[in-house]
């Protein structure tokens, strides 16, 4: 049977109306004390309830009666069961008292106590809690990249807001979703930050010149991450026509905050997990900006992933920067000779500049 998938309490009214059994019905993350008359008026058995508020008797009987219900965790500062992608307004709610106040810094400073070794590493109740919320991006980011062309743009953290490879990246981030594309990015600063602003302001006209005017006079988070945020969303503010992109940080680096500019966050918390669903979702090529270690393992995990792929699965690589892809960290002599190995070389491109990226990108787009 197909599973239906219930998030809001107008869809749970709907489907209620007229029914009499609940087989197959998945509610997530839904207040349901106001519709317990009508839940005892259905057969629940085969009905899976994850996170939903529930009067104690409520939900005993719901259980007795066959359904299988996972109960709010008590005592983690986020919902495990979320039916939505984050925004930056979420993650830095409160920021005007302070990052440390915001959830963001809140849910960082949990999974660092969470995952300490000195006071015997993850238990059992916090790693579920983790796989649970993991679990939940991934359905909500499932439903948002149904049906969206979406590059990725990977580059280094530390790259400044006032540096003009910064502003390339942006100007690239406004081509392609000018282009019709979904940019998505790791959603922290530096390029991926430079990828994201510009699709905020596509069109890379007089908005997106002022914002990377205002953005530069404060050009890094590492002093104040609060500053930078602030900066940032009110930046995010002045856009009138604001394109899509898409952030998938995680809290394993939590140390790099999210930037404001992707209008959803699919933040997890085990990183090896956010690294591969940002590969897969980009299913019309992916440009590599200079990098360092992470952009490096994201280079060999997407050229494995086309190493191995059937050819009509595989996407296009797009690396900008000659020099430092062939001397500084010579990465493309490898990446060539595993293409040409696996058939892949003709979708590999290496490039001075971000100005040809989109036709680099050709047939893809």
């Amino acid at each position: 049977m197909r599973a239906i998938e219930i998030e809001d309490l107008e869809e749970f009214d709907d489907r209620a109306a007229g029914a009499t059994s609940m087989r197959g019905w998945q509610l997530q993350d839904l207040d349901l004390t106001g519709r317990e008359g009508v839940l005892a008026g259905l057969d629940p058995a085969g009905a899976l309830l994850l996170g939903c508020t529930l009067s104690p008797d409520a939900e005993d009987d719901l259980r007795r009666r066959g359904a299988l219900v996972f109960p709010a965790l008590p005592d983690v500062p986020f919902d495990a069961y979320r039916s939505a992608l984050y925004t930056a307004a979420e993650l830095y709610d409160g920021l005007d008292g302070g990052y440390d106040r915001t959830p963001d810094a809140t849910v960082y400073a949990w999974s660092l106590a969470a995952n300490h070794p000195r006071v015997g590493g993850t238990s059992m109740r916090d790693s579920l809690a983790m796989a649970l919320h993991d679990n939940a991006i991934d359905d909500a980011l499932a439903e948002y990249v149904d049906g969206r062309r979406i590059v990725g743009v990977m580059g280094g953290h530390d790259l400044s807001r006032a540096d003009p490879a910064y502003a390339d990246a942006a100007r690239l981030g406004a081509e392609l979703v000018g282009a019709g594309l979904t940019v998505a990015t790791g959603g922290g600063p530096g390029a991926m930050e430079a990828a994201n602003l510009g699709a905020r302001f596509p069109g890379a006209g007089d908005a997106l010149t002022d914002a990377l005017a205002s953005l530069a006079q404060v050009p890094g988070f590492t002093d104040d991450i609060g500053a930078w945020a602030r900066r940032g969303i009110d930046v995010a503010a002045t856009a009138t026509d604001a394109g899509h992109s898409l952030g998938i940080p995680t809290w394993f680096y939590g140390h790099e905050p999210p930037n404001p500019f992707p209008d959803r966050i699919a933040k997890y918390f085990r990183n090896a997990i956010r690294e591969d669903v940002l590969l897969r979702v980009c299913n019309a090529g992916i440009v590599f900006l200079p990098g360092a270690a992470g952009t490096v393992q994201e280079v060999f995990q997407a050229a494995c992933e086309d190493y191995y792929a059937p050819p009509e699965q595989r996407v296009r690589f797009v690396f900008v920067g000659t020099a430092y892809w062939t001397e500084e960290l010579p990465v493309w002599p490898l990446i060539r000779s595993l293409g040409v190995r696996a058939g892949f070389d003709a979708a590999l491109t290496l490039l001075d500049g971000t100005e040809e990226v989109a036709a680099a990108l050709g047939e893809e787009l």
